[in-house]
């Protein structure tokens, strides 16, 4: 009897030894770098995808792991059931735990969208049309309809998407980004508008948001956008046409061929500035912070006038004399 139970034991001791053998093993396969057939391996998840399928899905994408050995971890791990569907992506150091949660967080691999100061509602557009990863909905909509879509119906898409970089998944629709950077635009305007200066000229947020538009068009130096606010608000007050160009530009469209002529400037159109007083009918262009915040506290100053000086910067005058003698200094360079 004494004999069978040392047999017992060492038969008992030798199956702990071998399991605790499997336990580690497992355990440091689970916190172990998985290998991969390359820097990254990308896999999608649609929604509802089996656990088995998932794990077959990586392994067929190139992690190099049995499928099996990945689903009874991910499955016995309890957290599974929270996996979410998305684009992901295994990198170098990756184990299969970490992959799992990825999946389970949702750490989605993210594509990048730009969006630039400047940029007229046409280019936005084909920016979205450029993306590859994005679902297009955007190119079968016009932009009346658009706006609809995003609870806008009656407003110009032009000016209203804040520039800047958004990260989206891949599938989202074009139109979930759009609604980021509308969301984007309508919180800086509102802050622009909330701290705006007292005496400004400007009667709404709306009109803050077509001066922002034209100081983005007309500068890109940061430094002389307080500067070029000033002087739109100073012939805003005083009933002065605002006889901008990009205006006039934007107004031509497509018939714009990049040389605008002095019969450019004399031809009316809603946008013509040298013909029509006021502010132009909706912005002209993507506006960034800068002029947003421009546009609400402009420079204090007697100016009416500005000219470029040809290295980006701008010569301001408070008359038309100093200013014609700036034309001919900067421009004519006499």
């Amino acid at each position: 009897m004494k004999r069978l139970f040392s047999v017992l034991l060492v038969v008992l001791l030798a199956l702990l030894a071998i399991g605790a053998w499997f336990a580690h093993d497992a355990w440091r396969w689970w916190r172990a770098p998985l290998e991969l057939d390359a820097a990254s391996v990308e896999f999608t998840v649609p929604s509802g995808m089996p656990l088995q399928a998932v794990a077959q899905g990586w392994v067929a994408a190139g992690v190099r792991s049995d499928a099996r050995r990945l689903y009874w971890a991910w499955r016995l791990s309890g957290e599974a059931p929270r996996l979410r569907a998305g684009s992901y992506a295994a990198v170098a150091g990756d184990s299969p735990e970490r992959l799992l949660q990825k999946m389970v967080r949702g750490e989605e691999l993210l594509e990048p969208l730009q969006l630039l100061e400047g940029w007229t509602f046409a280019e936005v557009r084909r920016a979205l049309a450029r993306q590859p990863h994005l679902r297009q909905i955007v190119t079968g909509l016009s932009d009346a309809e658009l706006m609809t879509r995003l609870g806008r119906p009656g407003q110009s898409p032009e000016g209203r998407f804040f520039p800047d970089t958004y990260k989206h998944g891949r599938g989202v629709d074009d139109l979930t980004v759009l609604r980021q950077a509308l969301a984007a635009m309508d919180e800086q305007l509102e802050r622009a508008w909330a701290a705006r200066a007292p005496d400004s000229p400007l009667r709404s947020a709306d009109e803050l948001l077509k001066l922002a538009s034209i100081i983005e068009k007309e500068t890109g130096r940061d430094a002389d956008r307080p500067m070029v606010a000033s002087v739109f608000a100073n012939r805003l007050r005083i009933g002065m046409r605002l006889q901008t160009d990009p205006t006039v530009i934007f107004g031509l469209g497509e018939r714009f061929d990049g040389n605008l002529r002095k019969v450019d400037l004399l031809t009316d159109t809603p946008y013509n500035s040298y013909t029509r007083a006021g502010l132009p009918p909706t912005p002209i262009a993507l506006p960034g912070r800068a002029s947003l915040v421009a546009a609400a506290q402009p420079a204090r100053s007697q100016a009416l006038y500005f000219v470029a000086r040809g290295d980006g910067s701008s010569e301001f005058s408070d008359n038309l004399a100093a200013h014609n003698r700036a034309v001919t200094r900067f421009q004519l360079q006499r």
